[in-house]
């Protein structure tokens, strides 16, 4: 496989921080007088904001909270959360040699510019991207494959040759949809079934090495 370019998700697949936004929705779920039972209600890949609609839909939320309190409200749970958040393992081992094989690298996250530059702040792995790419660039969320298309034409390099590493069936959707190749990172068993249609699943980000490279 002729790869020339890798585009990594951040939440999930830079960081490991799932228990973190899981934690932090529920937080701002239970502040609505909702009873949550799931480690994770919501919806992984697509980002804070458009799972907010979801949410209040699932759980006949009442009230006049605006999409953007509740996920400035989220968001801010999260921010306190962040010193639990780590890389995941393997990831600068893997980010290291793929610069060294001279493979461009870059970010594309339904995130929002500011929680990713907290994250550049905390463990300084700016230096390691060609381009990032955030929710706020694009209109349509995974798994529409907008935001990949948008990291691809940055990074001017074919679809064909890009590998795309996610954690979330939402994104190994739209990372296909833009003709792009596919690695999942699983956290367990149960969610390594969630990704199995992507082209390689591992268990660790080192493991990418072996079976991509």
């Amino acid at each position: 496989m002729n790869i020339k370019a890798v585009i990594f998700d951040l939440d999930g697949t830079i960081v490991s921080d799932e228990d973190e936004y899981g934690e932090a929705f529920r937080r701002v779920l239970t502040s609505l007088g909702v009873k949550v039972n799931s480690k994770y209600p919501h919806v992984g890949g697509i980002g804070v904001e458009a799972n907010w609609p979801i949410l209040i839909k699932k759980y006949s939320i009442k009230g006049d909270r605006s999409i953007a309190e509740l996920t400035g409200e989220t968001q801010k749970q999260y921010l306190k959360l962040l010193d639990r958040v780590t890389l995941k393992k393997g990831f600068l081992i893997l980010i290291k040699r793929l610069r060294e094989m001279d493979i461009k690298t870059a970010i594309a996250t339904s995130n929002s510019r500011f929680i990713l530059e907290e994250i550049f702040d905390r463990f300084g792995i700016e230096k390691y991207f060609d381009s990032v790419t955030t929710g706020e660039e694009v209109r349509e969320k995974k798994p529409s494959p907008e935001i990949y298309k948008i990291a691809g034409d940055k990074l001017e390099i074919d679809p064909k040759y890009i590998l795309v590493i996610e954690d979330s069936k939402a994104g190994i959707e739209a990372a296909r949809r833009a003709g792009m190749h596919t690695a999942a990172i699983a956290r367990d068993g149960v969610h390594k079934k969630e990704l199995k249609e992507a082209e390689f699943v591992v268990m660790s980000l080192i493991d990418i090495l072996d079976e991509v490279f």
